[in-house]
């Protein structure tokens, strides 16, 4: 294993840049998993990264040393450093000290909507775009496609929050949203609060495209033209309305529960 000790070692330098500027992870095309489950997954799922990064105290920890053990086995580039070192790259506080570098995906969308997918309008809170894609991949949705206003899904809060679906998800960014509706083949339906027809009464048993908007202003109003369906989900108490991820939540296991019955 390769060991880094000084702060101006250029691949030191070129880490920190990475872990710290989201201009310079999309720039390269490289993210950064934080934290020994984002890392198994990814091991599990995708296979061995092109770095491993650890501290060096973490080679102490038996989950670290095993994780580690498997990727030199395969020949992977791992790089020790010390705990100062590693902690200006990690944004997990207590965490254990690994991480993974990886290539970000780059997809291009060829085909018409033919199966069930999520297409997010604009969302800008990390947290809750990570949290779709977690409840997308639990309800065996596979493609996610995300309009140029989202918040970039390899980022590393998107990340945390989405506890490993990114690597059992399609997804593409930058997406032009109108054309992909206005070209679907599936029905396309929206969320929103002002809209008569309820979640419950729509026939899910059929793939379908979920439409989410905005966390304050919803989905834009041309995409809602465009929509097969604007649905919305009644709810009691003093409350305005669900929080996005949560509204993803409710409208993905309907359709889980229609498609079981």
């Amino acid at each position: 294993m390769k060991l880094i000790s000084s702060r101006e070692n250029a691949l030191y330098k070129d880490l920190k840049h990475l872990a710290g500027s989201s201009a310079a992870r999309r720039k390269a095309g490289r993210t950064l998993l934080d934290g020994v489950h984002l890392c198994q997954t990814y091991l599990n799922l995708r296979g061995v990264p092109p770095q491993c990064i650890v501290s060096e105290s973490a080679l102490q920890n038996a989950e670290v040393a095993d994780l580690v053990a498997r990727l030199e086995a395969q020949h992977a580039n791992c790089i020790a450093m010390p705990d100062a070192l590693y902690g200006a790259l990690s944004q997990v506080e207590h965490g254990v000290g690994i991480l993974f570098v990886i290539e970000t995906p780059q997809r291009a969308v060829t085909a018409a909507l033919s199966e069930s997918a999520v297409l997010l309008d604009n969302l800008q809170d990390p947290g809750n775009v990570g949290s779709i894609l977690r409840s997308a991949a639990a309800a065996g949705i596979k493609q996610v496609y995300c309009s140029g206003g989202t918040a970039f899904c390899w980022s590393p809060k998107v990340l945390r929050a989405a506890m490993g679906a990114h690597f059992v998800l399609d997804i593409y960014e930058g997406v032009d949203l109108g054309a992909l509706v206005s070209n679907s083949t599936i029905a396309v339906l929206a969320t929103s609060g002002y809209a008569e027809q309820r979640l419950y009464d729509v026939d899910l048993r059929q793939p379908v495209a979920w439409l989410l908007g905005h966390e304050g202003q919803g989905v834009a109003d041309d995409l809602l033209a465009l929509a097969t369906h604007r649905v919305v989900i009644p709810h009691q108490g003093q409350v305005e309305s669900l929080n996005v991820a949560a509204c993803a939540a409710v409208c993905f296991f309907e359709q889980v529960r229609q498609n079981q019955v």
